[in-house]
């Protein structure tokens, strides 16, 4: 990356990032507005990956599934089973209608990228709205940014090892562990410090944010994968260039969307006491 790409990546992170704080501390419609356009960015632009591999789903379609399950996870009534049955057979009825290429994989193409962001999105919104919502999703979130932050400089001066080349040649197993590392302390210590803001009565912990963080570290990488597998499919470096110097809002959001699930399921367990 020259130095010219590094100081846009550095400006972009500058101005975004306390933004998004500043809507994740807001949350309520504020941060499901932020969830909701990251998404249908990252749709349009799932949808137009597939497309240069021959595809043609229906982005309209797909798009209004992912909102359909947001919507779902923020507002009080059931929309789930009714939407849900008008997208599944809507996308199949417009399939047969506007037979294109492949129509079979173009109808499983439009549910699963809607259902996909859709359902990890809907985590996200769901993580928010806990008990200590706030503080559980700045710690969930960042931790993403703390094992890549460790993976990065262990990877670049030690590593040795490919993790996956055919898919993202930079990552290595040594950047890797040491992720998982990086991750888990300093998520930790982050909890530690958000234990202060949430008060004596959050179950929320340094230990908890240690378990978390490390989980998050080891099983989150699999979301950058899965895209960079669609982006080596299709020969692109890039999701799209929405976000000076990162890329597309998918590139953005792959590993978040993991992190999002872990974390909602995650303080689910831990404030239910099933271990208890």
């Amino acid at each position: 990356m020259c130095i010219r790409d590094r100081r846009t990546r550095l400006l972009t992170a500058i101005i975004l990032i306390p933004i998004v704080i500043g809507l994740i501390y807001l949350g309520g419609v504020a941060f499901l507005a932020l969830v909701t356009l990251l998404l249908t960015l990252a749709e349009v632009e799932f949808c137009d990956l597939v497309a240069k591999d021959g595809f043609r789903p229906n982005v309209v379609l797909g798009i209004g599934g992912m909102w359909l399950l947001l919507m779902d996870a923020y507002l009080p009534v059931d929309l789930l089973r009714p939407g849900l049955a008008l997208l599944l057979l809507g996308s199949l009825a417009w399939q047969i209608f506007h037979r294109q290429g492949a129509p079979v994989a173009n109808w499983a193409l439009t549910v699963t990228g809607g259902l996909y962001l859709g359902i990890c999105g809907a985590c996200l919104i769901n993580l928010r709205e806990q008990t200590d919502g706030l503080w559980w999703t700045m710690t969930s979130i960042p931790s993403i940014m703390l094992a890549d932050t460790g993976a990065y400089f262990v990877g670049r001066v030690w590593g040795r090892h490919k993790m996956a080349p055919t898919l993202s040649p930079g990552k290595t197993w040594e950047g890797y562990v040491a992720g998982i590392i990086s991750g888990g302390l300093l998520t930790g210590l982050l909890a530690s410090l958000w234990c202060i803001g949430a008060g004596p009565d959050t179950i929320l912990t340094g230990w908890h944010g240690f378990f978390l963080g490390s989980i998050i570290a080891i099983l989150a990488p699999l979301g950058d994968l899965g895209v960079s597998m669609i982006k080596r499919t299709v020969e692109v470096k890039d999701s799209g260039n929405i976000i000076p110097g990162h890329g597309g809002a998918l590139d953005r959001v792959d590993s978040v969307l993991w992190a999002a699930v872990i974390g909602y399921y995650y303080v689910q367990i831990v404030s239910s006491n099933i271990f208890n």
